[in-house]
């Protein structure tokens, strides 16, 4: 659609720019209205004669020509536009911007010129043409375009309505040119920005995908802060906040790039809906934790064209003490694995932990883990095991065991192997974490009590 738009302000810049010359004044005639005004008839002759040609080929010659032999006209800039605009219809791509640059040393504020290289040096970035360099032009006559369109004179020729029309349009440009290389500068506040601006100025159509898709990723790129700890949560003494990683996305933030993305699922046509929506999906179930909700955005996406008004719930994982005081609705402290033990001793509120201790010390227990170290030169082997999952792949030990005699040489067990024993409580210590028992004994069938991963992200 940008193309339809940039193509439709060059040719009506061959409009404008045409009635801005002015004949030669003969005599006493009626001053011209317009402020340029060729003095020289020939000259006169000369740019009328190459403006008026219809074919664009004759139309290149001839403004060449009369640039050629009058380089310092007052028409200069006017010209360079129209030549800008013939070359684009003769499909002179190269010549186009070549023109646009001549254009602009004579204006640096000439907003079709900045319009056509801000989208033009885009395009073939997002082509793959030498994609960096490219891309960062883009932006910079992006910047300039957007500065431009606040303080840049009404062309003569324009009227007050063409020329609002003018800069309307030409602002939709320089916002993606400039957001999309904010963007690829990882800038993404910027991108937020410039973005944001170009899609309230694009049509509600397919065609915006150009630029709410990026818009979407500038607020899905950072990572999601983190939520907020539930007030009352935990019983244990409360600990300083940790700061949200630098950058992230908060709420609001989440809330527009997951809108944006749904629309992009909306507005995408072909194989790339699928691989668009995909993705928004899995960024959707990572923030709110599960996929409900999710068509029903993509359908809202499909009409609206901002975020205000969508409400996307962040999901919020329960605190380790939470994890505890479910876990002993459900299961038998005698039922438990060493490492909801381990939860519960070392994260979970007083009266829980104090639950399952009762319940362990002092009862002899038959149990697995895996050996850290081993002490055999006491009376009695000391064996250093890990009894949970996420310990053991630490290798760090949560066991502190005592046998109750030494274990025999010939039946030693070996060190990074698994051991299975029975073993009585006495003491733990809550962090790190480490379980004491004594009155080891070594059991050769299997043991029942196996770790599982409930240190772990829970699963949502």
């Amino acid at each position: 659609m940008k193309k339809i738009v940039l193509a439709m302000l060059l040719v009506a810049a061959v409009t404008a720019v045409a009635q801005t010359a002015q004949a030669p004044a003969q005599g006493a005639a009626t001053p011209p209205t317009q402020k340029k005004e060729i003095k020289d008839p020939a000259e006169y002759n000369a740019y009328v004669g190459a403006i008026q040609q219809t074919d664009p080929a004759a139309k290149v010659s001839g403004l060449e020509a009369f640039l050629t032999q009058y380089p310092n006209s007052v028409m200069k800039e006017d010209a360079l536009e129209l030549l800008m605009g013939a070359y684009q219809q003769t499909g002179n791509a190269a010549k186009m911007q070549d023109t646009a640059t001549k254009v602009l040393a004579a204006n640096p504020c000439n907003l079709r010129a900045l319009a056509l290289l801000s989208f033009t040096k885009r395009a073939m970035a997002e082509a793959g043409q030498n994609a960096a360099q490219n891309l960062t032009e883009a932006g910079q006559y992006g910047e300039k375009g957007l500065q431009c369109v606040q303080t840049a004179p009404k062309p003569e020729g324009t009227t007050a309505e063409e020329f609002e029309k003018l800069k309307k349009e030409t602002s939709g440009i320089f916002s993606g040119a400039a957001g999309m290389a904010a963007y690829s500068a990882k800038d993404y506040a910027k991108a937020q920005q410039y973005l944001g601006a170009a899609v309230q100025a694009d049509p509600p159509d397919a065609s915006s995908l150009r630029d709410v898709y990026p818009l979407a990723l500038s607020y899905l790129t950072p990572p999601f802060c983190p939520p907020p700890t539930p007030a009352g949560a935990d019983a244990a003494p409360a600990t300083p906040a940790t700061p949200p990683p630098a950058g992230c996305s908060d709420v609001a933030k989440a809330t527009a790039g997951l809108f944006y993305i749904a629309r992009a699922t909306a507005l995408a046509q072909g194989p790339g809906k699928t691989q668009i929506g995909k993705f928004g999906q899995s960024k959707y179930n990572k923030f709110h934790g599960g996929t409900d909700g999710w068509d029903d955005l993509v359908a809202k996406a499909g009409t609206a064209t901002t975020p205000a008004g969508i409400t996307i719930t962040q999901y919020v994982p329960p605190t380790p003490a939470q994890q505890c005081a479910d876990l002993l609705k459900t299961k038998k402290v005698e039922e438990m694995a060493f490492a909801e033990w381990q939860l519960c001793l070392a994260e979970g509120n007083p009266p829980d932990a104090e639950k399952v201790w009762t319940t362990l010390k002092g009862k002899p227990l038959v149990m697995q883990a895996h050996i850290i170290s081993i002490d055999a030169a006491a009376k009695a082997t000391k064996l250093m095991l890990a009894g949970s999952e996420d310990d053991i792949e630490a290798k760090k030990a949560d066991i502190d065991l005592t046998m109750a005699a030494a274990i025999p040489k010939k039946d030693m067990p070996k060190e990074d192997a698994d051991f299975q024993f029975q073993g009585v409580p006495t003491s733990y210590t809550p962090k790190p974490f480490v379980m004491t028992m004594n009155e080891g004994a070594m059991i050769v069938k299997s043991a029942p009590k196996k770790a599982t991963p409930v240190h772990k992200k829970p699963a949502h």
